[in-house]
């Protein structure tokens, strides 16, 4: 396993994906969303993996303040969200090709079994 934690320090759902793998003795690259944000390549590999529009954290203060909700090009909301990344929710889990976004161990358990 290829394992990427996209997340923000004070965010809690990142702490516990970060210590879900840890537990599991699985290696992984924790990069902090804020400071670091993602590639255009890997912005593009995780919206394929669960979609652009769900990659939006829509309680985000910015979400209003960049009129997100009327933007409806690809082109644009991945040009924002590169700009932005404090507007992406986390956290991003990357595994190779697949992709989850928030907690979900169920699905990174099946990742562990394959």
């Amino acid at each position: 396993m290829n394992v990427q934690i996209f997340g923000k320090k004070k965010c809690f759902d990142t702490q516990k994906a970060e210590r879900f793998f840890k537990e599991r003795r699985v290696n992984f690259q924790s990069i902090d969303m804020v400071s670091k944000g993602m590639s255009k390549g890997e912005l593009e590999s995780v919206a394929r993996a669960v979609g652009l529009r769900n990659l939006i954290d829509t309680a985000s203060p910015l979400y209003k303040a960049k009129n997100l909700d009327r933007i409806t090009t690809p082109a644009m909301i991945a040009e924002i969200l590169l700009e932005n990344p404090k507007l992406i929710k986390t956290p991003v889990v990357r595994n190779g090709q697949k992709a989850t976004l928030g907690y979900v161990p169920e699905v990174w358990e099946e990742w562990m079994k394959a």
